[in-house]
C-alpha cells in the first residue's frame, strides 16, 4: 500500500518574519508583484515545507525550513531539493500543493509515486461551465444528485478531476473530459476521507481520497491502485 501524508495551512498560520525562506524562495518571493499571487505562493511554500519537514522528521525551525526548497519540476509539478540537491539523489519525495480562498495543502508520499491533491471552495457550477469540463457520465452523476447536493458533488468531482490531472503531470493542458470520475454521488455523505476513482480515456485507474471539511472539499488521487487512508500531520507552532 502506497502510504500518504497530508497537511493543511491558514493563512493565519503564517510566521511574520519569513526567515524560513531560502535565499532563493525570498529572492522569487520579492519578485511577486500582485498580492493574491504573493499570499497564495508564500502559504503554499509554508505548507509544503512543514510537511516535508514533518515526514522526514527534520527540524521544525526556521533555519531547518530554509534548507528545503520547493521549486518547479520540468513539467511544472512542485520537487523538493535539499541544499541544492534535487530530492531524488538524497530521498524519495513526492509532493502535490494547492491553495483555495486563504487555504493550502500539501499531500505527499515517501515513494516513487505520482500524486497529485487538490482543495476547493464549496461552490456553484453554471451549466455551461459542467457541460464545457465534465464528460457526460459526471454530468449525469450531478443530474442525479439531490438538489441540495449538487453543488457538492459538482464541487468534488472538479477538485477529483484537477489531482488527478496533477498526478499525471499534465495539469489543465488536457482536455478536463478526458478523465472521469467515478462514483461520486454515492460518497457526499460520508465524515472523514472516502475512496474515489478517477478513469482516463487510455484506460488508466487512478485511486485516490476526499474528504470536506469546514465548507471546502480535498481530494488527494495517486496512480497506484493501492493508497492508504491520508495520514494528517501536524505542525507544532512552536515558532509560528
Amino acid at each position: 500500500m502506497t502510504k500518504v501524508y497530508w497537511l493543511e495551512q491558514l493563512e493565519a498560520n503564517l510566521p511574520t518574519a519569513k526567515d524560513w525562506l531560502s535565499r532563493d524562495e525570498a529572492l522569487q518571493f520579492d519578485r511577486l508583484r500582485f498580492e493574491k499571487r504573493r499570499s497564495d505562493w508564500l502559504l503554499g511554500r509554508w505548507t509544503a515545507k512543514n510537511a516535508v519537514a514533518l515526514s522526514l522528521g527534520l527540524h521544525e525551525s526556521p533555519a531547518g525550513l530554509s534548507q528545503v526548497e520547493i521549486r518547479a519540476a520540468p513539467s511544472g509539478a512542485p520537487a523538493v531539493f535539499f541544499v541544492n540537491r534535487f530530492a531524488d539523489q538524497t530521498q524519495r519525495v513526492t509532493i502535490s500543493l494547492s491553495h483555495s480562498c486563504g487555504r493550502a495543502m500539501c499531500a505527499i508520499s515517501l515513494s516513487k509515486v505520482a500524486l497529485g491533491c487538490d482543495i476547493e471552495k464549496v461552490e456553484a457550477r453554471s451549466d455551461a461551465f459542467v457541460a464545457d469540463y465534465f464528460t457526460t457520465d459526471e454530468q449525469l452523476t450531478i443530474a442525479k444528485s439531490a438538489p441540495n447536493a449538487r453543488t457538492r458533488v459538482s464541487t468534488l468531482i472538479w477538485s477529483a478531476k484537477e489531482s488527478a490531472l496533477k498526478a499525471l503531470q499534465t495539469g489543465l493542458r488536457l482536455d478536463t473530459r478526458l478523465v472521469s470520475v467515478a462514483a461520486a454521488n454515492t460518497l457526499v455523505d460520508s465524515i472523514g476521507w472516502s475512496p474515489l476513482q478517477v478513469l482516463s480515456a487510455e484506460g488508466q485507474t487512478l485511486a485516490g481520497w476526499w474528504r470536506e471539511t469546514e465548507g471546502f472539499v480535498l481530494t488527494i488521487v495517486s496512480d497506484s491502485t493501492q493508497i492508504d487512508q491520508p495520514a494528517l500531520l501536524e505542525v507544532s507552532g512552536h515558532y509560528s
